[in-house]
């Protein structure tokens, strides 16, 4: 397919939901996402492009997607986090100039707030156990023994019902953590580097909290899209922001945002348990491996575009991202 227009539709399975968000605000906007390839190598032999595709589910609904592109692509989605993504081939014969794709759709972004004390107002949580296993499992820069379980011992110590230590591990994370992109290291989302050094972005935010989580047998995983700016109604976003869930068998999946509770100590208490709506999810899960399957290593995160030359890593890729508000009244009445 050249191009394709594909339309969303949220359902709401009254009573089975694992990820059912409680009452409040939403975002509707619409979203650019570029890719610009860099002219190919004239002894290049093959190209392969995965671009992340986002999908509706219980907090957003996707409409209106249509993927531009020169070069035929095909949907895939992956078998371990489900995560869906546009596939190409290029042929330098046929296509040498560079290339450029666009991804454009529609969104509406729901809060997701859970009453963490009420459990009777949630209905009853059901999630694939698979998706259990996998968010009790170590990535590879995220570990779950030595320093990460003895911290998440000492954290948790005392403390019986799981609420009240993903508090105290969420909470610590705040406590020893600084919001800082400076230096080098930061970014990878590596646990023991968070430990360490305890600066780092949004990423390295969640690597410690979602290792500390799983180290003390508590599901947590890792989710990754793009922020959008509270204090603005359109415009370029320079990077992505990520953010994670943590299973509680009474409530679901319960929502965090930890590097956003530290930089605005006013909603510390908001983040727990809740994620507003100024962002937009992309794909979950770490250590990625696509299909069909890339032949380098496992991807660390997926939100930016992937490619290889002649079956390595290539860097000759360019994205940009922007997005522009739309009228929530009408965006809401056609999605839901």
């Amino acid at each position: 397919m050249g191009a394709t227009l594909l339309a969303g539709s949220m359902v709401f399975a009254a009573g089975v939901s694992a990820d059912a968000p409680g009452s409040g605000s939403s975002r509707a906007f619409e979203f650019k996402y570029t890719v610009r390839s860099k002219e190919l190598p004239k002894d290049a032999g093959r190209v392969r492009l995965w671009i992340p595709v986002p999908t509706s589910d219980t907090q957003q609904d996707i409409s209106n997607l249509n993927i531009k592109s020169p070069v035929h692509y095909e949907m895939h989605e992956d078998a371990e986090y489900h995560d869906h993504y546009a596939y190409l081939k290029v042929d330098p014969r046929k296509q040498p100039g560079p290339i450029e794709i666009e991804m454009t759709f529609k969104a509406v972004r729901l809060e997701n707030r859970v009453s963490l004390r009420d459990v009777a107002a949630h209905p009853a949580a059901v999630a694939r156990p698979a998706d259990l296993t996998r968010s009790l499992a170590p990535d590879r820069l995220v570990p779950l023994d030595g320093l990460i379980a003895r911290l998440a011992g000492e954290q948790t110590k005392g403390l019986n019902g799981p609420l009240d230590k993903a508090r105290a591990i969420y909470d610590y994370v705040l406590s020893i953590m600084r919001y800082d992109k400076t230096g080098e290291g930061w970014g990878r989302g590596d646990a023991i580097y968070a430990c360490n050094v305890k600066k780092g972005n949004c990423t390295d935010f969640h690597a410690l909290f979602i290792g500390m989580m799983r180290a003390t047998g508590i599901p947590a995983r890792f989710e990754i899209g793009f922020p959008l700016p509270r204090d603005r109604k359109s415009g370029e976003i320079s990077g992505y922001h990520c953010w994670a869930q943590f299973w509680i068998d009474d409530l679901g999946w319960v929502p965090i945002d930890a590097s956003e509770g530290w930089k605005d100590p006013a909603r510390r208490e908001y983040f727990f348990g809740s994620h507003d709506a100024n962002r937009i999810l992309f794909t979950r899960g770490r250590d990625i491996r696509l299909d069909p399957a890339q032949q380098g290593d496992p991807l660390n995160y997926f939100v930016y575009p992937y490619a290889e030359l002649d079956g390595r890593p290539w860097t000759g890729i360019q994205s940009g991202f922007s997005f522009t508000d739309l009228d929530p009244s009408r965006a809401t009445a056609a999605a839901f």
